[in-house]
């Protein structure tokens, strides 16, 4: 989303709070409950050019939402919770719910999420590329801000025909990375890779060694994972678009993540999410796949809460982003209500 588009959002989440819409309608609209997504929880300030900061939020605002979430009547639970409630129906006058997750396994879940979930006696769930925690993953939406923030120019070939961005100040990397990274997710995952890799190579850039620096490894995976408080899931081998796929590699991505968390932790993978997550990446299909493969609860970026007729759809579970462009209790109070997204689905959208 650009910045004008989430200014527009904003804007409307806002006013929604301000009318206090969201309070009135929120026992008509929030349904069961929700699922967020996170990714990075660090402290880290956001930098003038950087791209990739919908992904990050801070420590100290991650502790303020779990408050506000708690004060606003809300149980806060585990994916596993999630599921039973579904199983079970929502019963009169039950409390609805949150769930914490965070996609790709970084190190600063670790190093700054863990400690304020650990002193809220909060449950979340971090689900893992395996290849991430073997360190040998491509985060290359991070090779792609790297490459972009250290050069003047690029040239990429998309479409067939080659490309120049100039990116001498902030404003022309944003341009050029919006364009590029959008180009990149309409292409061949293996096309697209490869796009990225001759742009790291250019700048002698070592896209493992970025995995290695950014995302935990299996023992401190396993060091997280010893708190009841916390469940690993998988998210597949590779962190591919999975409808991109044949039918063949998009199962072996998700039962082969299953098995390899299976193993890694001595216990079943009950729990999924699909890399990006959005309606061109994963469908009907790959939800067929995850329900044959025994899973308690996937899950998508479509946006929404969760209602009771997801309890025939528990492998294509919505969720609502907590991103760095948000970071601000009103518009989590708005989201969490339901209200937009019965707008959105009133107004011809849909709630997935």
């Amino acid at each position: 989303m650009n910045k004008n588009s989430t200014r527009i959002v904003k804007a409307a989440l806002s006013a929604a709070h301000l009318t206090g819409a969201d309070g009135w309608l929120a026992p008509r609209t929030r349904g069961m409950g929700a699922i967020l997504t996170l990714h990075r929880v660090t402290p880290d300030p956001v930098q003038p050019f950087d791209p990739n900061r919908i992904l990050k939020i801070t420590p100290a605002f991650l502790e303020d939402a779990i408050e506000d979430i708690r004060a606003s009547g809300f149980d806060i639970v585990s994916m596993s919770e999630v599921a039973l409630r579904l199983a079970l129906g929502q019963e009169p006058g039950q409390r609805p719910f949150v769930a914490f997750t965070l996609d790709d396994g970084y190190r600063d879940n670790l190093e700054y999420a863990y400690p304020v979930f650990a002193r809220h006696r909060v449950p979340f769930t971090v689900y893992v590329p395996t290849s991430f925690a073997d360190g040998t993953g491509d985060l290359w939406w991070v090779t792609l801000e790297r490459v972009i923030a250290e050069a003047g120019h690029v040239r990429v070939s998309m479409d067939g025909t080659l490309h120049r961005f100039d990116t001498r100040n902030a404003a022309e990397k944003e341009i050029a990375f919006d364009r590029i990274y959008w180009a990149l997710r309409a292409m061949n995952e293996q096309r697209a890779r490869a796009v990225v890799g001759e742009l790291a190579a250019s700048l002698g850039l070592d896209m493992s060694g970025q995995c290695r620096e950014l995302v935990m490894g299996w023992d401190e995976l396993r060091t997280l994972a010893a708190d009841p408080l916390v469940t690993i899931g998988a998210h597949t081998e590779r962190h591919l678009a999975l409808s991109k796929l044949s039918l063949a590699d998009a199962t072996r991505e998700i039962t082969g993540s299953i098995a390899r968390i299976t193993a890694e932790f001595g216990k079943p993978c009950r729990h999924f999410s699909y890399p990006y997550g959005c309606a061109r990446s994963a469908g009907p299909r790959e939800f067929q796949i995850a329900q044959r493969s025994g899973l308690a609860t996937a899950t998508t970026t479509r946006k929404g809460v969760i209602t009771s007729r997801h309890a025939k759809a528990t492998t294509a579970l919505p969720r609502i982003s907590l991103n760095g462009d948000y970071q601000d209790m009103r518009y989590l109070r708005v989201l969490l209500s339901g209200a937009p997204f019965a707008a959105l689905e009133a107004f011809g959208g849909s709630r997935a």
